[in-house]
Formats: C-alpha cells, structure tokens, sequence
C-alpha cells in the first residue's frame, strides 16, 4: 500500500488537531483548513476547495439533523415544564427520601441520570438543582458532594451511554461506520463498569471526609424557597403526572415492538413535542398558546444548534477519512482514507490488542480536553474503524470504550471549563469541583480498560 501526499496532509492534520485539543484550545479553525486543502490536494481548484467546505458541513449536518432535532424538542419540552412548575412536582416525592446526606447523594444522582436521559444534562442541570438542591443541602449534604452527584451521574454515567436519546452512539458509531445499535450492546459492560467503580470510589471518598469531618457543609435558607408556598394549577399536575408516564409509555413501547435506533428516537421526539403542545394549550389563552409553542421551540433549537455546530464542522473533516462519505463530499476517486492508512501500517507495524486500545483511550481522553461535549466522538469512531482493520478487535466494543471516556471527560466531569453549569448551581469552585471528581473518573476508566482488555 502506498500513501499520497492527501493521506499524508491527512495523518499531518490529525496530530495538529490532537495538539491544539492538549493546549486546551477549539479545533474548529484547523478542521476547516483541513477540509479546504484536502479539497485543494483532490482537485487542484481553489474553488472546489472552497466548495469542499461547505459540502462537508452539509454532508455531516445531514447525518447529525435527527440528533440535532431530537435534542431540540425535548429541551423545548423542559422549558415549558419549568415555565409551569411541573418540574417541580413530579420530582417532589423523591425531596422527601433526602433523609441523611447518603440518601441525599443517591437521590440527586439518579434523578440527575434519569431526567439526563430524557433531556440531557444541561438542561437537567438547572432542573435537578432548582428543585432537589435545598433539599439535599438540608439532609446534610455538602454543596461540593451535591454537586459531585450531578456531575457523576449526569454528564458521566448518563450521557456516556444515552441509550433513551442515543446521540452519542449515533455520532460515534457514524466514524466506525457502525449502526448505533451495535455500539450501544457492546457498550453495556464497559458502561456498567465505569459507572459503578467511579460512582464508589467517589462514595467512598464523601464518607471518609464526613467521618474525618473536613467537610464542608451549608444549609440554604429554604423558608425563601418560593416553591414551599407555591399553589400549583391543575393543569401543572395533570402535566406532572402525565409527562413521566409518557415516557415510561415509550420505553415499555420500545422493548414491547424492537424499536432501535432512528424509531426509537421518533417515538421519544413525538412525544415530547406532544407534551409541549399539552403545556401550552392547558396552561395559557389560546392566543397565548400560540405564541409559547414558537418561544419553546425557538429556544430549544437554539441550544440544538449552539451545541452542534462545532460538532458539525469537525466531523466533516473526520468523516472524509470514510471512503463513502469521501466521495460524497469531493466525488468519485476520492481515496479511503482511513483504510489504506489501516493497510500501510498492518503491512509495517505489529499492532496488538493492546496498543489499539490503549491509543483508543489516549485519543479519547485528548479528544475530550475542549470541553465542548461531542467533539471528539467522530475521531474515536473513526479511529476504532482503523485499528479494526489491522488488529482482530471487536469494532462496536473499541468505539463504545472510546466513546464513553471521550464523554466523561468531555460531557463535563473533570474539565473545569465544563463543570461550571453544574459548579455554579451549586455555588462550588469549578476548579475544585473538577478536582474532586478526577479520582473517581480515573480510577473508573482503569477499570473499564482492564474490562475492555479481557472482553473485546
């Protein structure tokens, strides 16, 4: 196998975006220069390079649309829920489990991970801390440990697997050219292990403080809480009862009929814009209504796009790896990358087990420096797809581990720049915050690569 100056300018490309991500900077400026010369280098046009640029953002922008969407709608959901209070009260039996500041952790984080999955955290964010934070402050849990939960269970052990939504498997079973489904199967074990040693290490770690009390503790004066004396609307509790077991509905839905994928993602983005509609037409005026129904899908697709359009750009530079996705962007003779990259370096390179997936891991957690959430799931993807192509490796269980170390570090659980929603709602130190979790998150991804070593 023999490389041409594109897979050069290609492999060249990589390693300035992995050390630009290493100096804690965005990658989008050098993933749009990538894009022009390789269009440059294919057909010798300055035009068509120009051109390069923006077919391969409609390239990757059509293939994250359904995601982009999705997201959209239940963010738009969730901001007619807040408008109303139902949030508020379909979340208020589990205020009074906050016994004791175990209870109180516990409580916080699964309620964080299971609302992260119908919504995604940052939505869930101001949700969870609104409602159950003076709660868990008044069972004795410390702000920073409050704030630990949300971050473990949310931004980690949810939105690494995001099986309800499945925007993560969706993006990064794209760059190993995987259907998403198979990324989410192979992904369960490795999941399970890293969400359940980070979360105990982490648990540990909370109950030597308390027991050697170098805790720190503050009660929030609740009695201004506005929602003690709150009169909610009958509308507000048909909401609140009727939302959860909308989606309880499409999860039972869902296993009863096989829905996978882009169906199952269908069915969840229908019934959140059904209950949008149902907030709004028995909340307000009909008039009014109107009006609301635009206001909350204006701004859920404005966090939609806000959210995706670096991801949109960088993934058009890595999904021209792809030799498929090569030709729709530049046209026919367009070399596949990433495979004869695989061969050249089969032919002169012992890889192994081993190495792949260690590489897996090091660009997983590079990848996962920018802090910007997704970023780094098409390079883990497409990386997976070569090292499938020269060590006998499952392809589906390589992507699901890089995709679940690029989250955690990515979706904002020891990157300080992507702690602050969570840090400034619990009024804790982003840095500190990020700093508490780095143990945990390291001793998990320990374990899930000594996991990943003997099963894939």
């Amino acid at each position: 196998m023999v490389l041409t100056s594109m897979h050069y300018f290609y492999i060249v490309m990589v390693v300035v975006i992995l050390a630009i991500l290493l100096m804690k900077r965005d990658i989008v400026v050098p993933c749009i220069v990538g894009i022009f010369a390789m269009g440059l280098i294919f057909s010798g046009s300055f035009i068509t390079a120009i051109q390069t640029i923006y077919n391969a953002m409609i390239f990757a922008g059509n293939e994250f649309w359904g995601i982009i969407v999705i997201i959209s709608l239940v963010v738009a959901m969730s901001k007619g829920l807040q408008e109303i209070g139902a949030d508020a009260l379909f979340m208020s039996p589990i205020k009074k489990m906050m016994i004791n500041p175990t209870f109180a952790f516990f409580g916080i984080g699964f309620t964080m991970m299971i609302i992260s999955w119908l919504v995604w955290p940052s939505p869930a964010v101001p949700l969870v801390g609104a409602v159950l934070l003076p709660a868990a402050l008044l069972a004795g849990l410390s702000p920073m440990w409050a704030a630990v939960a949300m971050n473990l269970f949310g931004h980690g052990i949810a939105l690494s697997s995001d099986f309800f939504i499945q925007g993560a498997p969706a993006i990064s079973s794209k760059g190993a050219n995987l259907d998403p489904s198979a990324v989410i199967s192979a992904s369960v074990p490795l999941w399970l292990t890293m969400s359940i040693v980070t979360v105990a290490v982490a648990f540990f770690m909370m109950k030597r403080e308390y027991k050697n009390n170098t805790v720190e503790l503050r009660i929030l004066q609740v009695v201004e809480n506005k929602e003690l004396n709150k009169e909610y609307t009958k509308s507000a509790k048909f909401i609140a009862v009727i939302t959860p077991l909308s989606f309880l509905a499409d999860i039972v839905a869902m296993l009863k009929y096989d829905l996978r994928g882009g169906d199952a993602t269908a069915l969840v983005g229908g019934t959140a814009l059904i209950i949008m509609l149902l907030i709004t037409l028995t909340s307000f005026k009909f008039n009014v209504a109107l009006d609301k129904v635009v206001d909350y899908l204006k701004d859920g697709f404005g966090f939609g796009i806000k959210v995706f359009a670096p991801v949109i750009i960088i993934a058009g530079f890595f999904f021209m790896g792809n030799g498929s996705v090569a030709t729709s962007i530049l046209g026919e003779g367009a070399p596949a990358i990433l495979n004869d990259i695989s061969l050249f370096i089969s032919e002169r390179v012992a890889m192994n087990k081993f190495s792949a997936i260690l590489a897996e891991c090091s660009v997983a957690i590079i990848t996962g420096l920018d802090g910007s959430g997704f970023s780094g799931l098409p390079i883990v993807g497409s990386l997976a797809y070569t090292f499938s192509n020269i060590v006998d490796i499952d392809i589906a269980g390589l992507t699901a581990l890089g995709q679940i170390i690029t989250v955690w570090f990515d979706g904002g659980t020891v990157i300080p720049w992507a702690v602050i929603p969570v840090a400034a709602i619990c009024d804790v130190k982003a840095a500190d915050l990020a700093r508490k979790n780095l143990i945990p998150v390291m001793s998990g991804i320990v374990a899930t690569v000594i996991v990943a070593l003997i099963i894939l």
